[in-house]
């Protein structure tokens, strides 16, 4: 475990904060990352028009050797405004090799779900509210009782090769301004 730990150490501290710059290039890479989803799942606009809040993470790497790890940092949308910063991290330990970089993106569909999320510092995914990642039709529709839940979960944009699609386990945090 002496990897995980090293793994989970690391990437806590080189994301503690965000500069003025890096906003700014954030800010523009989950909104890039935000329309491509909005352009390949066009289901997926009406329901951010609908939601509470939009939480983007463009880029989260995962890599695994039976140990693995997954980090990026993200931007939170309230009515298409960058109004928070997150960074997300996760580990696992089990029958895995590979690397891959995806993205996600968390839609708050009720005010509930974001003020839950907002009021948890370090949110473990899954963990006091119902999480649900979107699944989607042949007809490219999304699965009408996955628009039910206070918080609906798209994973897109996946390049490189690893087993599974997995949001449980991850920790989303906060993170701090320069």
């Amino acid at each position: 475990m002496g990897g995980f730990t090293a793994l989970a150490m690391i990437a806590a501290l080189t994301g503690c904060s965000t500069t003025e710059e890096d906003r700014i290039t954030l800010d523009q890479a989950a909104q890039a990352s935000l329309d491509e989803l909005y352009r390949t799942v066009p289901a997926s606009r009406s329901l951010g028009e609908s939601s509470e809040a939009i939480l983007v993470f463009p880029s989260i790497t995962k890599a695994g050797l039976i140990i693995g790890g997954q980090y990026g940092d993200g931007v939170m949308f309230k009515n298409g405004v960058p109004v928070d910063y997150y960074q997300v991290t996760g580990g696992s330990l089990g029958l895995q090799a590979g690397a891959q970089t995806t993205s996600q993106a968390y839609f708050f569909t009720t005010p509930e779900a974001l003020q839950t999320f907002e009021n948890t510092a370090g949110w473990e995914v899954g963990a006091g509210l119902d999480v649900a990642v979107a699944s989607m039709g042949t007809s490219g529709q999304i699965n009408t009782s996955t628009l039910q839940k206070p918080v609906v979960v798209f994973v897109y944009g996946q390049s490189g090769l690893m087993a599974g699609v997995q949001v449980e386990g991850q920790k989303i945090t906060k993170l701090a301004r320069n």
